[in-house]
């Protein structure tokens, strides 16, 4: 006999019995998906715009997408990376003709591929180069994971209390300052990673001329750059990779969130850099299998066909000159719009927690970061429409006149 389907009250209390409370959960729970929307046990229907923190790329349940996942599912889920998988390989192919990149690693996640990046660098300039450079420098107010390695990168404090001792090797770099990176550049300096827009951090991007300036240091002291595309990359900015806005070359390149949807990681690199992993010097058991595979080569193809990098980039432009006009119409409330393609942040000028619990409860499911920014992070198949239905809604916050909720399209 089957389990009768739970309500969100019920769900909240089973969940606060049996599982450990290391989340700060919304006030609500989901029991499907589709598209942009999301439905609560209770029929209640939400306007995404956090796409699983930048996940579901191509909306929830793309149909798509689910018809690969079965038949690959009949075919081959897992067999480990004792063996050779056309999958696999089809998948790396795709990839990297994204990129100016040769090698492909693939992981689960995307700490785990930045924890790959950190192993490659060090192991790249004592395996290849033949120098004991191991030394990872990395900007304040970035996030780059939560196991030891990238918490330690990651540079803010508050994801790291109580957790030390933390490895030695890194180095924190003030956001923006080139000087002050130059100062911290050592001889045991292996590599630099960096966000191209700092998501957790509040939707920031790197200054331009910072990015090229960053780029030239490294390649005058045998450095390497590493680029985090975790939350920025797959179409996420208007091109396939936001380092692509700047022209950067970097050696390596992570990723993850929006590549399968699934659990899936990448570690990108040149040809040289891949040098630094010889066979058994890095693995996992579930990287790259075929299933997830088979599905984030379809996302590609998806993207690509679908022209989603261009919609991203002239939906967001909009979007942000639409979110400028709610900004002039209530000065000394909205400090700030920025942003590339569909990652958007709104920084208020005092913390914002009651203005994202009201649009919430206008039913826009959105994200308050550092405090006092909207982070926004929709599906990349969201509609003009729908995003004009938040721009009035939080002109009616602003407004002081929130009363009623908003309903999706």
């Amino acid at each position: 006999m089957e389990n009768a389907a739970m309500n969100t009250e019920d769900i909240k209390k089973n969940e606060s019995a049996l599982l450990c409370r290391t989340y700060g959960r919304y006030p609500l729970a989901v029991s499907r998906a589709q598209g942009t929307r999301l439905y609560t046990p209770e029929g209640r229907v939400y306007t995404d715009l956090l796409a699983g923190i930048a996940v579901c790329n191509l909306g929830h349940c793309h149909p798509e997408l689910a018809e690969v996942m079965a038949a690959q599912a009949r075919k081959l889920v897992h067999a480990s990376n004792l063996f050779y998988q056309e999958e696999q390989v089809e998948l790396a192919r795709r990839l990297l003709a994204t990129t100016h990149l040769q090698r492909v690693f693939f992981c689960n996640s995307g700490a785990e591929a930045n924890e790959g990046a950190i192993k490659l660098a060090r192991r790249f300039m004592r395996e290849v180069r033949g120098e004991d450079r191991y030394e990872i420098i990395t900007l304040s107010g970035s996030f780059h994971g939560r196991t030891l390695g990238t918490l330690t990168a990651t540079g803010q404090d508050k994801i790291k209390t109580h957790f030390g001792p933390l490895p030695e090797g890194f180095a924190l770099a003030p956001f923006g300052d080139l000087a002050a990176m130059e100062r911290i550049m050592s001889p045991r300096t292996a590599a630099v990673l960096v966000e191209t827009i700092q998501g957790e951090g509040g939707v920031i991007p790197l200054p331009e001329d910072y990015a090229h300036g960053l780029e030239k240091l490294c390649a005058d002291r045998g450095i390497l750059l590493m680029v985090d595309e975790i939350q920025t990359g797959i179409a996420r900015t208007g091109k396939f990779w936001a380092h692509q806005h700047f022209g950067l070359k970097p050696q390596i390149i992570t990723a993850a969130k929006a590549l399968a949807g699934l659990p899936m990681g990448a570690v990108m690199c040149t040809e040289e850099v891949a040098g630094g992993f010889p066979p058994g010097s890095h693995g996992t058991t579930f990287g790259g299998n075929a299933l997830i595979s088979a599905v984030a080569a379809k996302v590609i193809d998806i993207i690509e066909r679908d022209g989603l990098c261009e919609q991203a980039a002239s939906l967001g432009e909009w979007f942000r000159n639409r979110l400028e006009r709610v900004k002039d119409r209530h000065p000394g409330q909205i400090v700030q719009i920025r942003g590339l393609g569909l990652m958007v942040g709104i920084e208020l000028a005092r913390p914002g927690a009651d203005i994202w619990r009201a649009l919430l409860d206008k039913g826009f499911v959105l994200n308050l970061t550092q405090g006092t920014v909207l982070r926004l992070l929709p599906p990349l198949v969201i509609t003009q429409r729908e995003l004009e239905g938040f721009a009035r809604a939080l002109d009616e916050i602003l407004s002081g006149r929130a009363d009623s909720p908003a309903s999706p399209e």
